[in-house]
């Protein structure tokens, strides 16, 4: 575990390698899970601030399950989410020409209509963030899909990538450019060679 002020991290974020393979996983992460993305508070309102921007890149389905559900649904598990589809696809999910589910949130934004990308829990997948009961501190944990995310660990190790650095824009996002450079500065000492024994 590495301490950064109060923010807790799992070792694994800095040991493990992980790069997204869209091609291979066709976007599992927007539409496998016990519920939709959970969202911060602060997020409901971003989410009605971009909602009619974003919604023309939405399909019909997705439409009128916003219009049955809601925009975030309250689920008693995890607080605030977004809707998903039967309990899969999440509804802010779009389908590109090769099949994989990409966010339409994201799309708006990559298409320069909202200076919001997405929901901070979707851009740190597949690292989850948990706040204390008790205290201030915050659990940072490397919690990859064992089926889902498989060719992404795969990829991770071919191309060398720690899951920090893959992450880093989420995590600066999330924490601060502080934090993140505290943590690759300790990722960088921890994964330094070891020189041989009696050497």
């Amino acid at each position: 575990m590495i301490a950064i002020d109060n923010i807790l991290v799992s070792d694994e974020i800095v040991k493990e390698q992980f790069v997204c393979d869209l091609g291979k996983c066709k976007g599992a992460c927007c539409v496998d899970g016990d519920a939709g993305a959970p969202l911060a508070k602060a997020e409901l309102e971003k989410i009605n601030e971009v909602f009619d921007v974003v919604l023309p890149y939405l399909n019909a389905e997705s439409k009128k399950e916003i219009e049955r559900q809601g925009r975030y649904v309250y689920d008693r598990e995890f607080g605030w989410v977004t809707p998903t589809i039967k309990s899969k696809v999440c509804v802010y999910g779009i389908k590109d020409a090769a099949g994989i589910v990409k966010c339409g949130i994201e799309q708006a934004y990559l298409d320069g209509k909202v200076e919001w990308k997405k929901p901070i829990s979707c851009h740190l997948f597949p690292v989850i963030t948990k706040e204390s009961k008790r205290s201030d501190n915050v659990y940072v944990n490397y919690e990859p899909r064992e089926d889902s995310c498989k060719a992404a660990c795969s990829l991770g190790k071919k191309l060398k990538v720690p899951v920090y650095v893959f992450l880093k824009e989420a995590l600066v996002r999330k924490f601060g450019q502080k934090f993140y450079d505290a943590l690759d500065a300790t990722a960088k000492h921890l994964n330094k060679p070891q020189p041989p024994k009696g050497a």
